[in-house]
């Protein structure tokens, strides 16, 4: 019998350019952003999700323990209702969020694609992300902010407690403003699910979706 001819070795996998990765990673962070603001703007996509639901401002946590503790349509229930509708406007607001982190996302550097795509961590380019851009994503987020808890009714509902909570004898005056607090958790619950977004592209196949995903992302 004639020898069999060995298979062929397969080719070598060309290293990784920095501009594969830099179209991989933003592309990546692109799908990510899309996926995670699709999710925060569902209703109940803040209110019933653990992993960002927005709790009563903790700086003015003895007004809820205080109010809480009291009968009356000004109660418990009433610092429920405003901490669902703190919810309300995150979701309301989580649209406007899109393209303000979409441009966050191209300003990462090439140097810094190849870096973060070769990185252990699994959410390396959202932590990055939040490094460079967090404050500007919180002023860019604000007026969005400002109008959905005017529209939710989420200003009213607060302000209210604040008024009763300060009526109260011995108690030292709480501020009733919810903006920066409740930007500042919108953006923060939108880094959690780009995290959680990322993970899956570095970690399941599946979340491969495009060949230049399967490149950089894939089993080497």
């Amino acid at each position: 019998k004639a020898p069999v001819a060995a298979a062929p070795a397969p080719a070598p996998v060309a290293p990784l350019t920095e501009a594969e990765a830099n179209t991989g990673l933003k592309e990546a962070l692109t799908t990510g952003v899309t996926k995670a603001v699709g999710f925060a703007s569902e209703k109940d996509g803040f209110n019933l999700n653990d992993d960002i639901r927005i709790p009563f401002p903790p700086d003015a946590q003895l007004v809820a323990t205080t109010l809480g503790a009291l009968p009356g349509p000004l109660g418990k229930a009433a610092v429920e209702q405003a901490t669902n509708l703190m919810n309300r406007a995150a979701e309301a607001a989580a649209p406007a969020a899109k393209d303000i982190f979409l441009n966050a996302v191209q300003q990462l550097t090439l140097t810094d694609a190849l870096a973060l795509v070769t990185s252990g961590s699994k959410d390396a380019a959202t932590q990055l992300l939040r490094k460079n851009s967090e404050a500007a994503l919180n002023a860019a987020l604000r007026p969005s902010i400002v109008q959905s808890l005017d529209q939710v009714g989420a200003n009213a509902a607060y302000t209210k407690l604040i008024d009763r909570y300060n009526k109260l004898p011995l108690v030292t005056p709480a501020k009733d403003n919810l903006t920066d607090y409740v930007t500042a958790q919108t953006v923060d619950g939108l880094f959690v699910l780009l995290a959680q977004q990322e993970a899956k592209i570095r970690q399941n196949p599946a979340a491969q979706s495009t060949a230049i995903l399967q490149r950089v992302f894939g089993k080497k």
